[in-house]
Order: structure tokens, then C-alpha cells, then sequence
């Protein structure tokens, strides 16, 4: 009778396995460490548009908002956009100035 010797090896499945495990081990450490970059870069973006809301309701109302929350009030932000992605409260001061929760990252 004739022997089917189509398939893999064990020493190719090996091969192939230490491969991948390579691969991963190179790649997964790369990812987690972008998790930081991308909350700083997402509070700078969320610090820029909650200032140009602060500006839109001086433009509206005439004065700028005593609190965070009279902004969520108006629906000028919603209540998500209090806070970074890092859960930092974002604040101002009474002349419409936004703070950064991490002015290192400006």
C-alpha cells in the first residue's frame, strides 16, 4: 500500500510555533507601552475643544462659565468630556483659561 506523506513534521510544527512565539514576545511589549501616549494625546485634545467651548459660551452668554459643570449644563460638553481619558478633572480659571491635568505633555 502507499503511505500518505503529506503534512507536517513535528520538528516543522516546532519550527513554526518558536517562530510565532518570537514574534509575539517582540510585538506585545510595544503595544501596552502606547496605552500612556495615546491618553496624554487624547487629554491635550480634549483640553483644546473644551477651551473653544469655553470661548463659544463667552460668546453666547457674555461672561465665561463659574464651573465645569455650567458648560455640561448649557450642553456645550457632555459630562464625559469633564475629565482626560486618564480620569484627570479638567478645571479653568474665571478668565476662560482651560489647565491641562498634565501641563508636562504641552
Amino acid at each position: 500500500m502507499f503511505k500518505n506523506n503529506k503534512g507536517f513534521t513535528l520538528i516543522e510544527m516546532l519550527i513554526v510555533l518558536m517562530i510565532i512565539s518570537v514574534l509575539i514576545i517582540l510585538i506585545v511589549p510595544n503595544l501596552s507601552g502606547k496605552s500612556k501616549g495615546v491618553h496624554e494625546t487624547g487629554c491635550d485634545a480634549l483640553v483644546k475643544v473644551v477651551q473653544a467651548q469655553v470661548d463659544l459660551y463667552y460668546l453666547d452668554e457674555g461672561s465665561y462659565p463659574a464651573t465645569i459643570d455650567d458648560l455640561v449644563e448649557k450642553d456645550y460638553i457632555s459630562n464625559e468630556q469633564k475629565e482626560c481619558p486618564s480620569g484627570d478633572a479638567i478645571t479653568f480659571e474665571s478668565e476662560g483659561i482651560v489647565n491641562n491635568p498634565n501641563p508636562e505633555d504641552e
